[in-house]
Parts: C-alpha cells; sequence; structure tokens
C-alpha cells in the first residue's frame, strides 16, 4: 500500500490568518522568529555579489553545464569563477561582455567551429 504522498508547507499553511495581520504584526512575528532574525550591517557587509558570468547564465536559463557548451568554456573553470576560487583573465572578461551583448550569435559561432581532428 502506497503512503500518502506529503504536502508542502504551501499547501498546508493557513494563509488566511497571515492575511488577517497587520504589517507591523506580520513584522514582529517575524522578528519573534529566531530562525528568521534579519542580518546585521556587518553580515551584510560579507556577503559577495553573485558573479557576474553567474548572473549572465541565470539570465540565459541554462546550466553550467550547458554554458560551457555552447560557449567553449572549461566546466571547472567556469565552476571556479561562479564560486569565486579565481576570477576571469583579460581576455576571458572581454569574453563573457561579448557573450552578454550577443549571446546567440556567439553560441551560434562557437557551435560551427571545427573539431580537431583525431590523431
Amino acid at each position: 500500500m502506497k503512503k500518502p504522498a506529503k504536502k508542502k508547507a504551501s499547501e498546508t499553511f493557513d494563509w488566511s490568518r497571515a492575511d488577517a495581520m497587520t504589517d507591523a504584526e506580520i513584522h514582529a512575528a517575524a522578528l519573534a522568529d529566531p530562525d528568521a532574525q534579519p542580518l546585521t550591517e556587518k553580515q551584510l557587509a560579507e556577503f559577495r555579489p553573485m558573479s557576474r558570468v553567474k548572473l549572465l547564465r541565470m539570465r540565459l536559463r541554462i546550466t553550467q553545464e550547458q554554458f560551457s557548451k555552447r560557449y567553449g568554456i572549461p566546466l571547472t573553470t567556469l565552476r571556479d569563477w561562479e564560486q569565486y576560487r579565481s576570477e576571469p583573465d583579460k581576455a576571458a572578461q572581454s569574453y563573457i561582455r561579448a557573450i552578454e551583448a550577443l549571446p546567440e550569435a556567439i553560441g551560434k559561432v562557437m557551435g560551427q567551429r571545427r573539431q580537431p581532428e583525431p590523431v
């Protein structure tokens, strides 16, 4: 016998209760939750903005693997850039700006490039 599927929290939450609360009551309830405390100025300052290449990839709505293959960037290099383990050199930064400006055209050109012949 199958177990009944677990409902998502969004399906079981009583939205009428939340809808009946004022903004001040919602704010007070959020502050009372120890797991949902606002970040301090110091914590906010420690956050890094999302990398340019990751923002581009997300705007294009493609995976790291798809971006890597489409634009000829090694997957490990792309991951390192996105996670700030390394930064693109000047040539790569220019290539990223070109992809930002003309993603379809560059993807098409890169898809038509000749593959090295096997030895």
